[in-house]
């Protein structure tokens, strides 16, 4: 046994000097390194143990300080940037100031981009390529790295149909690891799973070369076939789906074999033409825990090891829990409601519902755009459907709101989980943008939760609500403990809901933000100020009833929302306000700035923004002690009547 590795490798070029004995060692190391600190912080765990090797062969190759190395969706980097040279930064995993937990060119050269979507890495690479060919780096090399779930997406489809006019070296590595983020879904997925691994050297110079011109580009495979390694030319898959792309196919073969994997990675490297090596790993590979839930330990939260048994660390109900709950119960209650998940049963709580209701739920796999068209499709025919995404994935079905659901006025319902800043996953996944985006469709109609019970009121109201499409946002956060005892007032549209009552000012906070806003005003009351807060409710249409009369009556405003100020529900607000000739003046709005924040704890973010009840309270009592010093008040208190006795509307 030799001594510890991933200590002493500071970059790439440290792997290169280790013999096959030595980098399967280190495989194991850095396993064992990504297990112990996910354990701990949370983070993509079973991606990352499954292709440790592919990594390690990919670097042992190439030279990504030149050569060019692109991810999809990115949650499978771990490996590779222990070994280039971010090891020191794995304790701070998902941290501020330590390491993303997808690639992150702000930490290395070796990322080239910030992703967290799918779908993206062969268009990327296909840009990347052609750029390097046209500043006459032809020596460069271009690789990207995507997962069999990935590449059925529409996007990698369009990539893969370009990728196969390529003239020059270019190679698409397929981790096939027989799963999504759950169970992957699909015709596609069916055929991976019937594939098996090729032998390694199987005597094939009996194939008929005229396949190859029966194909796009087959021609061009058939000019370099002479040159291939023998390893290369016993892998050839001529009938794997994606030679009808014009690519050379090659495998299934074995995605943990590090030998193997080097001698075949070296054998195409040079190949003046687009490459698939198509390679089976085990998602989760190193642990029982792992490997035989993958699902589960795709990305845990924190969790501890005891013998055989593996125990995750909670703290509290979340938000997709409460959802999956509601949801369990409207479709009990209606037998008309449908939901649909595009790969993500267990993130947004599908996963419970589908058990119970198989013919109306439904997993797509990872295509957005179709999971709303095919809802689209079921409104139509006169059913209730629930689009259950998340937020950061919502504008990758921007056009089929706009022509298939907006345009046509049909009722599809938008439940967003993860809205607003997200914490560990970082600027990749916020949801900071899906009330700029739905608000510009007319008759759509858009709620936020702040709390389980108005998250049941919402999905309820959207329920009952077909005079055109609605949605819902809520944060990756626990839900908090009810305002009041009482159940609150049932959603009535457009209209706010007053939580306390007050003299000074009007926090009007959208969703979750109200349980921020409540807890600032307790602070502020503490220091004299009598602040009342709403729970808006609606950010479209908003609650101009109620702007009208607190603006009539000379009472600031405040709107704080979890998404951008840049067309979110502060912007509606000041937007109706102006429409009405009232003096927008008295309004201030405050929520994620105009800039990005990467990954770390939920709440530092919030306070980094100002919209925890932190920053609200210090916001109030700027506006406050402004409208004194402006009126010769020594008073902070602005004194104006707000109806206090009002319980809500």
């Amino acid at each position: 046994m030799f001594d510890a590795l991933l200590p002493t490798i500071h970059s790439p070029a440290d792997i290169k000097r280790l013999s096959v004995e030595q980098l399967e060692q280190l495989a194991g190391e850095i396993r064992q390194a990504i297990c112990d600190q996910v354990s701990k912080t949370g983070g993509h765990l079973a991606p990352n143990l499954g292709v440790v090797e592919l990594s390690l062969a990919l670097h042992y190759v190439f030279d990504f300080s030149y050569d060019r190395l692109l991810f999809d969706v990115g949650h499978q980097c771990y490996p590779h940037k222990l070994v280039t040279g971010r090891a020191p930064m794995l304790g701070k995993l998902r941290q501020e100031d330590g390491m993303a937990g997808f690639p992150e060119p702000r930490e290395s050269g070796y990322d080239l981009f910030s992703v967290g979507h799918a779908g993206t890495a062969i268009s990327t690479a296909v840009g990347v390529a052609r750029g390097d060919q046209i500043n006459g780096q032809t020596d460069r090399k271009t690789v990207a790295l995507i997962g069999d779930s990935s590449i059925v997406n529409g996007l990698a489809m369009e990539g893969l149909n370009n990728a196969g006019t390529l003239k020059r070296q270019f190679l698409i590595v397929l981790n096939d690891n027989g799963m999504s983020i759950g169970q992957p879904q699909g015709a596609l997925a069916h055929y991976f799973d019937k594939t098996r691994l090729s032998p390694t050297y199987k005597s094939v110079k009996e194939r008929a070369h005229e396949m190859l011109k029966q194909i796009p580009g087959g021609s061009l495979i058939e000019s370099v076939y002479h040159r291939l390694g023998e390893m290369t030319k016993a892998a050839i898959a001529h009938n794997h789906i994606y030679e009808h792309f014009g690519l050379l196919c090659v495998g299934p073969i074995d995605g943990h074999d590090i030998a193997g994997l080097i001698e075949m990675f070296a054998e195409v490297k040079d190949i003046d033409a687009p490459v698939l090596v198509h390679a089976k790993t085990v998602k989760g590979k190193g642990f029982d825990f792992s490997s035989a839930d993958p699902t589960t330990f795709h990305s845990p939260k924190p969790f501890r090891v005891e013998g055989c048994r593996v125990e995750q660390i909670t703290s509290g109900r979340s938000f997709t829990s409460a959802y999956s709950d509601a949801l369990i119960d409207l479709m009990t209650r209606d037998e008309k409601v449908t939901a649909v998940t595009a790969g993500m049963p267990d993130g947004t709580g599908l996963a419970k519902v589908i058990p119970q209701f198989p013919e109306r739920t439904f997993d797509v796999g990872i295509a957005e755009s179709h999971a709303t068209d095919m809802m689209a499709g079921m409104a139509k025919a006169g059913l209730k459907p629930f689009v259950t995404i998340y937020s950061t994935f919502t504008q990758r079905a921007f056009d089929q709101i706009f022509q298939e659901v907006s345009l046509q006025g049909l009722p599809v319902r938008f439940c967003m989980d993860r809205a607003g800043l997200v914490g560990g996953d970082g600027a990749v996944h916020h949801g900071f943008a899906d009330t700029a985006m739905l608000r510009v469709f007319p008759n759509m109609v858009i709620t936020a939760a702040m709390d389980e019970q108005t998250l049941r009121g919402a999905l309820e109201f959207m329920r009952t609500y077909d005079a055109g499409p609605s949605s819902v946002r809520y944060p990756r956060d626990n839900v908090p403990t009810p305002a009041h005892d009482d159940k609150p007032a049932a959603f009535k549209l457009g209209k706010a809901n007053l939580l306390e009552a007050g003299s000074d000012l009007a926090i009007l906070a959208f969703g979750f933000p109200a349980n921020h806003a409540l807890k600032a005003r307790e602070e502020l009351a503490s220091q004299g100020y009598s602040v009342a807060v709403y729970d808006a409710r609606f950010a479209k249409p908003v609650d101009i009833e109620l702007i009208t009369e607190l603006l009539e009556a000379g009472t600031p405003i405040l709107t704080v929302e979890d998404h951008s100020i840049v067309g979110g529900f502060g912007a509606a607000a000041v937007e109706a306000a102006h429409a009405a000739g009232l003096d927008t003046r008295l309004i201030t709005t405050i929520g994620l700035p105009d800039g990005w924040i990467y990954q770390g704890g939920r709440g530092a973010q919030l306070a980094k923004a100002g919209i925890d009840a932190t920053g609200i309270a210090r916001k109030v009592r700027a506006i406050l002690d402004k409208n004194a010093h402006a009126s010769g008040n020594a008073s902070p208190a602005v004194n104006v009547d707000i109806h206090g006795t009002r319980v809500s509307r």
